[in-house]
């Protein structure tokens, strides 16, 4: 649809400019008497992202909508809710002032949706990429339900809690990967710049070398050598990975695997179980049904290999199973945590105990990544050690010979 650059006063005189897509003046005109505001000046124009035009270099640098965007979305469209604002002019605003200017153009799809009779659930569902499947779903029990300003209300807990949760892990995990880094660029420095330097001095003794000198001798030597060839396996190997990454059979294996991993797998794990119970907790509190409520939240603990239990939990719940029983054949649930979900399928209070379980998840989670680094530090400090010996070894014990055969004589 083409762009429609407008100029309209509302109910104050103050004069309003902004751009919309729409099918045709008249459109624009509809559109912006039912904001409220009577149009001046409308006029086609080019194709712009949110009201500000941009050009091919600025749609390559564009960010991408963030999660952050989504989050203060949520909040910020239960306060105009609650307070009576309609929902087209609250899109509208929210356009206005948007920082974003990805979001912007989404916000301007939402209100055009609106304005063509599409409920506002199936107008999000237009951008998977912005509003997972979960949150469209939220929204849509809100529109049935008239709750639409508390589940927005709680979509931006939901999410907050998300993106703290990520924020943890990735801070927790900044230092190892810093230090794993820094080990990986000492040894390619040391083998393509030190040792060679060192190997010119030990061939000018005409001496049989240590076994170990001769293995670092060697090792620097295929580095220099054939380090064109590393450097394209390891660039190939990557894209590889990514590539095999990407499929889903790839992805369902890597999600296994890491939950495997030492340390690392345990955290994940939690993490994941974390968002399980409150998004269940939330679809739960929202009416969805159970059913249903296990299909979204499959898509919403970021993990195929925990998805797949969940679904396995779903299709059970639908031959008539109880959701214990689900849970304990996944056999990812703590004692404690199977104990909590037969008192709430018992008490008829399961939401409220899944809001526990993620508590007590979010504090375990918490816990590990506080001690994560009391765990790797012995384990850096060991390989750190290990690379420094060999390295004085391989060097020294050359060195060493020599002065000991010089003091013989």
């Amino acid at each position: 649809m083409p762009f429609f650059a407008y100029k309209a006063r509302n109910s104050q005189g103050e004069l309003i400019e902004g751009v919309v897509e729409s099918a045709d003046r008249d459109a624009v005109a509809r559109q912006l008497f039912n904001l409220g505001v009577s149009p001046v000046q409308i006029e086609l124009t080019k194709g712009v992202a949110g009201n500000r035009e941009l050009n091919w270099w600025q749609r390559i640098w564009e960010k991408k909508v963030q999660a952050l965007d989504v989050q203060l979305f949520s909040r910020q469209l239960h306060t105009l809710i609650r307070a009576g604002v309609p929902i087209m002019r609250g899109l509208a605003g929210l356009q206005e002032s948007a920082v974003s200017h990805a979001f912007r153009s989404v916000i301007r799809d939402l209100r055009e949706s609106l304005d063509s009779g599409r409920e506002l659930s199936t107008a999000m569902r237009r951008h998977p990429n912005v509003f997972s499947l979960f949150f469209v779903s939220m929204v849509k029990v809100g529109e049935m339900t008239g709750r639409l300003d508390m589940i927005f209300l709680r979509l931006s807990e939901h999410l907050e809690f998300e993106r703290d949760m990520r924020n943890r892990v990735k801070t927790a995990l900044r230092y190892p990967m810093f230090v794993m880094i820094v080990m990986v660029i000492a040894i390619v420095v040391i083998n393509i710049f030190v040792i060679p330097a060192f190997a010119k001095v030990f061939a000018s003794f005409h001496a049989e070398l240590p076994l170990m000198t001769r293995f670092l001798l060697g090792m620097s030597a295929f580095f220099v050598d054939y380090y064109l060839i590393l450097l394209g396996a390891s660039i190939a190997a990557t894209f590889a990975f990514k590539s095999f990454l990407a499929t889903r059979d790839g992805r369902f294996w890597w999600d296994r695997q890491i939950l495997q991993f030492p340390i690392f797998g345990r955290i994940v794990l939690k993490a994941t179980l974390a968002r399980f119970a409150r998004s269940f907790a939330l679809s739960s509190k929202s009416g969805v049904p159970i059913v249903q409520a296990l299909t979204v939240v499959a898509s919403t603990v970021d993990n195929s290999f925990i998805a797949s239990h969940v679904e396995q939990m779903r299709d059970g719940v639908e031959r008539g199973d109880s959701i214990l029983r689900t849970a304990t054949a996944t056999h990812v649930f703590t004692p404690v945590v199977l104990q909590m979900i037969a008192v709430g399928e018992e008490t008829g209070a399961l939401d409220e105990l899944m809001d526990e379980i993620g508590m007590m998840y979010e504090g375990e989670v918490e816990y590990e990544l506080k001690t994560l680094s009391a765990n790797i530090e012995p384990i850096l400090i060991v390989s750190l050690g290990v690379m420094v010996l060999i390295l004085a070894l391989g060097i020294f014990l050359p060195i060493w010979d020599l002065g000991r055969v010089a003091l013989n004589k």
